[in-house]
């Protein structure tokens, strides 16, 4: 404000408030709680909004007061901004609250102007669209303090939450929380059902499930993540059961890579174990896919998982020349094998699933025979036929690997 005659009346006007702050600031709580529910919750106590008020209306007689002032403190809205973030204050509501106080602070001025008489009430008039402009940039620093607190929480919240999810994963170092505190940490619940999800990181600085998170909230879904170069890891937890197969659609609806899904669990201590089928799970996809894959917790699986070189040494025993046919030949051998096993044997059911004639399977039946260690009326070498499709059944680059 340039030291007119009307900014010079206008000053005086502010002095004749400077007596008033305390009842000023009370006035303008009072106000608030009125017209505001949010602020009747009391997350705002009286006290802390008397003293935020208070701080406000003295900047702005002092800056109003002096008629040759060119520059604003801005100190206090840029404090109330950083407070009510750390509150958890609306914003909306906060700059409500804002505009009530300038408004009543505006109907102060207005009732000494008159008091004052003569040109005071013009000489407002005339400074009003300055007065306003202060109250625009009040506002505009109380915003700007509001978000920069609100981005800085969010980004500590997500490095606390990252590292409570390697917590999880890696277990408590003594110097950390229990898997409990963890837990309540995260609000989840320690007992509950749970899933762990592994993504790969394709493109640098871009998620690879992007909008999942906004996916399961909707499903009423908590999560926590922990990004690493070249992946991403999340524990879901579901409010119920039924919930954890909306939860594995969601992540199939983002997936952009490879993802790697551990079955349900239901306890937090468990995610350690559950995050290695999840790995597993995802590293079996063939490189470059974009597919979710969740492996089921059978013996065999976690026979499979925790060894993949013994098996991979066990499935070429027992396959032997099988998986150095052909590919169409391979495929066709072991289907028909999958077909026979699943009709208890009969190769007249086995043809009803294959679409082929029963003498066909009994063929195809006799030639993988000759690769085998033995005949297939021996119980030894079906179950070790039986073994090894489960094994490839799950972990489909076994066939893929090259005979130790």
């Amino acid at each position: 404000m340039h030291a007119t005659a009307a900014r010079r009346q206008v000053a005086e006007l502010s002095r004749t408030l400077a007596p008033r702050i305390d009842e000023l600031a009370g006035a303008m709580a009072r106000n608030t709680y009125d017209h505001i529910e949010f602020y009747r919750s009391m997350v705002v106590g009286p006290d802390d909004l008397r003293t935020s008020m208070r701080h406000n209306v003295a900047y702005i007689i002092d800056y109003l007061a002096d008629p040759g002032s060119s520059s604003v403190d801005l100190s206090a809205p840029t404090e109330t901004g950083r407070r009510r973030a750390l509150q958890d204050a609306p914003l909306a509501e906060v700059l409500r609250a804002y505009r009530l106080g300038f408004t009543y602070f505006w109907e102060q001025l207005l009732l000494e102007a008159r008091k004052a008489g003569g040109t005071a009430p013009d000489a407002l008039l005339d400074a009003a669209s300055d007065i306003w402009q202060l109250s625009d940039a009040y506002s505009i620093a109380l915003t700007d303090s509001y978000r920069q607190t609100r981005a800085e929480r969010m980004v500590e919240t997500d490095r606390r939450r990252s590292a409570l999810v390697a917590e999880l994963i890696d277990g408590p170092s003594l110097s950390s929380e229990t898997v409990w505190e963890v837990a309540r940490i995260l609000d989840f619940p320690f007992q509950g059902t749970f899933l762990v999800v592994t993504a790969e990181g394709v493109t640098p600085g871009e998620p690879p499930l992007p909008g999942l998170e906004s996916r399961l909230r909707a499903l009423d879904v908590s999560s926590a993540w922990r990004a690493q170069p070249g992946s991403e890891t999340g524990v879901l937890s579901c409010p119920q059961r039924q919930k954890a197969a909306a939860a594995l659609e969601a992540v199939r609806s983002a997936a952009t890579s490879r993802v790697g899904v551990s079955p349900v669990y239901e306890r937090l201590d468990q995610t350690g174990h559950a995050l290695r089928y999840a790995q597993v799970a995802a590293e079996s996809l063939p490189p470059g896919a974009v597919e979710v894959r969740q492996l089921d917790d059978t013996p065999l699986t976690e026979l499979v998982m925790n060894n993949l070189e013994t098996t991979q040494r066990a499935v070429h025993r027992i396959l032997g020349g099988v998986l150095s046919l052909p590919e169409e030949d391979r495929t066709t051998l072991l289907a028909t094998a999958r077909a026979w096993l699943e009709a208890h044997g009969s190769a007249t059911e086995a043809g009803r699933a294959l679409y082929c004639h029963a003498n066909t399977v009994r063929y195809r039946m006799h030639r993988l025979e000759e690769f085998l260690r033995g005949p297939l009326d021996d119980p030894r070498i079906v179950a070790e036929l039986s073994m090894a499709l489960d094994a490839v059944g799950t972990f489909p680059t076994l066939l893929d690997l090259r005979r130790p």
